[in-house]
């Protein structure tokens, strides 16, 4: 029943192969036509447009040589001493008779005026001069009739169904073949527009010299062009056809070979995992199957070998990766960390010694890591944080060991980094955030311990409660973010006054804390004086770029023997209420003590 189940798996494949070739045969065909229907439609586009682009500059020329033809009529007459004569004298039958069989000419003289121009054409002229002077003037006309548009259009080398047409403005004033309507001007750009009742691929050329009202234009039926496009399109979709055919009767007698050889295959790979590993497959050809085949072959041979080999190395493996990721769990210590990565490296990957340098400098060694052999550097980075490079030394690192070394190296970047953010939380704990300096919880524990000490050592102790004056003023006239900069800049200077074994604290909104183990009363009064006197010399920016001070009040109180800190903050808080009292910006010192 099972053989059953697996020739028919087998055989459902070969057909979702033949499937899949169907598809992957189709998909580049489609791509293809799509591809060559577009090119094939912009080439008959591009073949019209050369071929209106030509024929429009072959007009343009043939008119050129018109103009220069009537010119060279204008000066033939006007040198001739026939008409000189005869225009001197006025004679009118004689100018008739010189003048037979002309059109469009005429010639004028003062009070004399003899033949005719035909409206809208464009002249040449030449003067007629004698040694008596100008006698007159020969006029040639080229007139915008169709006669000169089916001369123009002979020469213009255009195909049968395109016309060539004079525009007065936008209007068609003459074309053949004939063309009726208005033509949108858009000079030297071929563009598809629609001219009276059909659409044209239309080329204008720019306004002529003698007269912009007139230009040329050459017309080519959109439809035609249409009509080559589909004939295109239809025989590439043949010839795609066809194509995909052929490509399908391939796919199939291809597939149906591939699945014969993969069933060959899957029949083996069952039988090894059914741990027959003395199975093998029979190899014919030289093709890429018959390597396949061989190759599993040399595998089902080296498997039954590589089998307790692994399981040797996981069993070590797993023990080296339990107790390193029991090391890493319970300790927050980076200096403790790094050792026990370098340890755990070297014995989970055989190697012989290890390095470790941090980011800071810092060094971890065992062994020698300076001896000749393998080096594996493996760098301890987690997100954009590094903690520096591992290396490690051995005869050699085969593909399991640099793996297991990378995870190492992986976990351990994770832990330092862990560490790394316990004791950034350790640190904000205990800091203010805006100003830098230490929070509230930092202060009530340092001050319960500072008084436990001034009890035990018989030391002075002094606290300073400070707060700044009229704050709720600055945030409403200069912005919150000026009374951001000011409690910041406060900070700054109680960091730049106090000692090294005070402590300076923000206990809340406007209101500092410092604590000065030490020193008395008048001591801390005078450094009160000293902060208050810094914070007055410092000057702000509002919100309107205007400049304004800030002044401090401060209450200064020595504690008492057998006094807590209940009482400690007590004087001092009635101190710098005292100093609120007194006008601000001043010192008080608790009843106990001489004011300041």
């Amino acid at each position: 029943m099972r053989e059953e189940v697996r020739f028919r798996s087998v055989g459902s494949f070969k057909v979702k192969l033949v499937g899949y070739f169907l598809l992957l045969s189709l998909l580049p065909i489609a791509a293809a036509f799509w591809g060559f229907t577009a090119v094939a439609g912009q080439s008959e586009t591009r073949r019209v447009d050369a071929r209106l682009q030509a024929g429009l500059r072959a007009a343009l020329a043939t008119y050129q040589e018109r103009l220069d033809s009537a010119q060279r009529t204008a000066d033939s007459f006007a040198s001739s001493r026939t008409i000189e004569v005869e225009l001197a004298r006025h004679d009118l039958p004689d100018l008739v008779f010189a003048l037979r069989g002309t059109t469009n000419v005429l010639v004028t003289s003062p009070g004399f005026r003899f033949g005719k121009i035909e409206p809208g054409s464009i002249t040449r002229s030449t003067d007629v001069i004698t040694p008596k002077g100008l006698i007159g003037r020969v006029i040639v006309g080229v007139p915008f009739d169709m006669n000169l548009v089916a001369e123009l259009r002979r020469s213009s080398g255009l195909g049968s169904a395109d016309a060539l047409a004079i525009l007065f403005k936008s209007r068609v004033l003459a074309s053949m073949p004939t063309v009726v309507g208005r033509v949108p001007v858009s000079v030297g750009q071929t563009r598809t527009i629609e001219v009276g009742t059909a659409r044209y691929r239309v080329l204008a050329a720019p306004a002529l010299a003698d007269d912009p009202r007139f230009r040329l234009a050459v017309l080519s039926p959109q439809s035609l062009i249409d009509a080559a496009n589909s004939a295109s399109r239809n025989r590439l979709l043949l010839g795609l056809l066809a194509s995909l055919l052929l490509v399908s009767l391939v796919a199939y007698v291809e597939g149906r070979s591939i699945v014969r050889t993969l069933r060959s295959l899957s029949e083996a790979a069952n039988a090894i995992a059914r741990g027959r590993f003395g199975d093998r497959v029979s190899v014919r050809g030289r093709d890429e199957f018959a390597a396949l085949g061989t190759a599993f072959n040399t595998m089902a041979g080296q498997l039954e070998a590589r089998l307790a080999d692994l399981e040797e190395e996981r069993e070590r493996l797993r023990g080296a990766i339990t107790r390193f990721g029991e090391a890493l769990a319970a300790t927050h210590d980076i200096g403790q960390l790094l050792r026990v990565i370098v340890e755990a490296a070297v014995e989970s990957t055989g190697a012989t010694a290890a390095r470790l340098v941090t980011a800071d400098g810092e060094l971890v060694a065992t062994g020698d890591p300076d001896a000749e052999g393998a080096h594996l550097e493996l760098p301890l980075s987690a997100g954009r944080a590094t903690f520096g490079t591992l290396t490690l030394v051995g005869e050699s690192f085969d593909t399991e060991q640099a793996m297991t070394a990378n995870s190492l190296a992986s976990h351990a970047a994770i832990a330092l980094e862990n560490a790394r953010l316990h004791q950034i939380v350790e640190r904000q704990a205990l800091v203010d955030g805006l100003t830098g300096i230490s929070n509230r919880r930092h202060c009530e524990d340092s001050l319960t311990g500072e008084i436990a000490r001034a009890e035990r050592l018989a030391t002075p102790l002094t606290l300073v409660l400070a707060d700044l004056d009229d704050f709720k003023t600055v945030n409403d006239v200069h912005g919150h973010n000026a009374g951001d900069e000011v409690l910041r800049e406060f900070a700054s200077v109680l960091r730049a006054t106090v000692r090294e074994s005070d402590l300076a604290g923000r206990w809340g909104g406007e209101e500092f804390l410092l604590l000065l183990p030490g020193a008395d009363g008048e001591g801390g009064a005078l450094l009160a004086d000293r902060v208050r006197r810094s914070l007055a010399e410092r000057t702000f920016l509002g919100k309107d770029g205007a400049a304004f001070t800030v002044t401090c009040s401060f209450g200064v109180a020595q504690h008492s023997a057998g006094g807590d800190e209940r009482e400690l903050f007590a004087n001092a808080d009635r101190a710098l209420y005292r100093a609120k009292r007194r006008g601000k910006n001043c010192v008080e010192l608790n009843e106990q003590i001489p004011s300041f």
